[in-house]
């Protein structure tokens, strides 16, 4: 439930079209609801600003279903991460508005229109290879309110295309940059730019790069100050603090 949802509410039983009794019944599953398989946070939309997020990944497709259907009786807009196509498939045919991004293996349902902010997160990738995690991150902060713009395919490799897009980068209120490989670009992109970087080392590479586990020591270890790094693959997560730090000023 968000806060214009409890506001109305409210004001139904301020006016009489509620009894107290009925506000009640809608208002006890409002700290959480227990399915059993899962306990809904619906109290997370007021504390945290954006709704709880099925994380698809480990689930069954009747529990990622009862999961969504449940969300939004208490939310408008509800939101899938590493859902597989044969998952939203299942999804669509009891959400007929969901939404499907391939590339970012999210689904979206969006039953009320999201107002963009003004200011400009830019996602920024190394590779071709890293535009998934990079879509993830995307996705979720457009779906959370923001405007995004895309970089992508801008490594060290080719530093001059990097140096082609900085009128995007110093005009980006906040910066996801997304590397595999050595992950380098996080600290280039840092040096550049006097906003908030969010790192997200990727898997892709060859066997040094042990999974991600090198980009990931860079990003850590980067000498460019203003550099915060998530998970190896974690464009949600990257994509959720970027919204966050967008909506602080």
């Amino acid at each position: 439930m968000d806060i214009e949802n409890l506001k109305a509410l409210l004001e139904k039983v301020k006016d009489g079209r509620l009894d107290v009794d009925q506000a009640v019944d809608k208002l006890k599953t409002l700290p959480f609801e227990d399915l059993g398989f899962a306990k809904l946070d619906h109290h997370r939309n007021l504390r945290n600003g954006y709704p709880e997020v099925v994380y698809c990944a480990g689930k069954t497709t009747e529990q990622i279903k009862a999961i969504m259907l449940k969300l939004l009786e208490k939310n408008n807009n509800v939101m899938a991460t590493r859902a597989d196509p044969s998952v939203f498939e299942k999804v669509k045919e009891i959400i007929e508005d969901a939404v499907y991004y391939e590339s970012a293996r999210i689904i979206v349902v969006k039953r009320k229109e999201i107002i963009k902010s003004s200011k400009i997160i830019a996602v920024v990738t190394a590779g071709t290879s890293d535009i998934p995690v990079a879509e993830e991150a995307a996705v979720t902060a457009e779906t959370m309110g923001n405007s995004v713009e895309r970089v992508y395919d801008v490594g060290v490799a080719g530093i001059h295309r990097l140096f082609a897009k900085t009128d995007v980068l110093f005009g980006a209120n906040v910066l996801v940059v997304v590397a595999g490989m050595e992950g380098a670009l996080a600290s280039v992109v840092s040096g550049m730019v006097d906003k908030p970087v969010i790192a997200v080392p990727t898997s892709v590479g060859y066997g040094a790069n042990f999974g991600g586990l090198s980009a990931l020591l860079t990003m850590l270890n980067s000498c460019a100050s203003g550099i915060g790094v998530v998970n190896i693959d974690n464009g949600f997560g990257a994509g959720y603090l970027a919204a966050m730090i967008n909506k602080l000023q």
